[in-house]
């Protein structure tokens, strides 16, 4: 129904691709996305040795025959290290996965040029997501394949320049010559619409998919998810440089109040860590973590199968435009 620079460079049927998640995009979710027609998504950091990595990626294999994104997230980390970083982009050349999604750090200043060279003699196609017009055209220079346009509406770590989805799209879409998909605020057919008119090859969605039945996190936050508005997102952690969307919880108003008053990192580190996100994914605890969503959250009103999502968001992203050209003809 909608053919892209995005749907011909991977073969998919539908331009819309899964960002990365922490302790959610695994195999067997990734896997139901790329089979509905998206492009699904495994999340390097999900795995500390090289050989739960690589096993990571064989297992989604096993599950799908379809293409499917491996994210890296080149970020401070107490967890993850430099040398993690290095691992992963390498057996993603070795696994030739379709492509990856760098957020943070650019590849080529983090690990090195050897290593886009090594992905690209792989055929694995790279995309950065990027907060930036001056970010994309280095990304664009430094030989990756497409560029991921994330607006300060996203969950997770948009940067901290505050430019909206709307702003930032057609910006980027002026200034490099790769594909650009829009990331924030991308839920439903009429921002995918909204995205296609500014450009955009594509959309990615992770708050939205957190909302499907497929998606592996407790009811109790799929359920609140669907309570929660437009409005009730915080920005968190910009006092340690590490800004992040989160969903407003006891957990986040705790570490807005450190921050309000001065505390630093080791105040805030306990509040953020990744183990207490892993375990409110499990118990259900809404107000254990910060839930790393979007201010898309507003829109999200019902808990789909993957395959239903998919469908409906490009049916209506295709009525949107015949809708508004309609009127133009009128």
């Amino acid at each position: 129904m909608i053919k892209t620079a995005i749907t011909e460079m991977f073969g998919i049927e539908y331009p819309i691709i899964c960002g990365a998640m922490m302790w959610l995009c695994k195999p067997e979710f990734c896997a139901a996305i790329s089979n509905a027609g998206g492009m699904g998504n495994v999340t390097a950091a999900n795995y500390e040795t090289e050989e739960a990595f690589r096993s990571a990626i064989q297992q989604t294999r096993k599950l799908t025959d379809k293409p499917f994104m491996v994210g890296v997230t080149i970020l401070p980390s107490v967890r993850i290290t430099a040398e993690h970083y290095k691992m992963y982009l390498r057996v993603c050349a070795e696994e030739q996965v379709a492509g990856v999604e760098v957020s943070g750090a650019p590849v080529d200043k983090a690990c090195g040029m050897e290593f886009i060279e090594m992905l690209k003699k792989a055929g694995v196609r790279l995309f950065h997501k990027v907060g930036s017009v001056r970010h994309a055209v280095h990304a664009e220079k430094a030989g990756y394949d497409g560029i991921y346009a994330a607006g300060i509406e996203e969950g997770g770590h948009p940067l901290n320049d505050d430019v909206t989805s709307m702003v930032l799209t057609p910006r980027i879409v002026e200034e490099v010559k790769l594909p650009v998909v829009t990331v924030g605020g991308m839920v439903n057919g009429k921002t995918m619409a909204a995205a296609m008119m500014l450009g955009a090859q594509g959309v990615m969605m992770a708050t939205r998919f957190m909302a499907t039945k497929e998606c592996m996190i407790h009811n109790n936050i799929k359920e609140e998810l669907k309570k929660r508005q437009e409005y009730e997102t915080a920005l968190i952690c910009k006092s340690i440089h590490l800004q992040a969307r989160a969903l407003r919880n006891r957990n986040v108003d705790a570490v807005l109040e450190v921050e309000a008053r001065g505390g630093g990192f080791e105040e805030i580190l306990p509040l953020i860590t990744g183990d207490r996100i892993s375990k409110a994914w499990e118990t259900g605890d809404v107000d254990l973590a910060p839930m790393m969503v979007g201010q898309s959250v507003g829109l999200v009103h019902d808990i789909p199968t993957v395959k239903e999502l998919l469908a409906r968001t490009v049916r209506e992203a295709v009525d949107q435009v015949r809708a508004v050209s309609a009127k133009i003809n009128a």
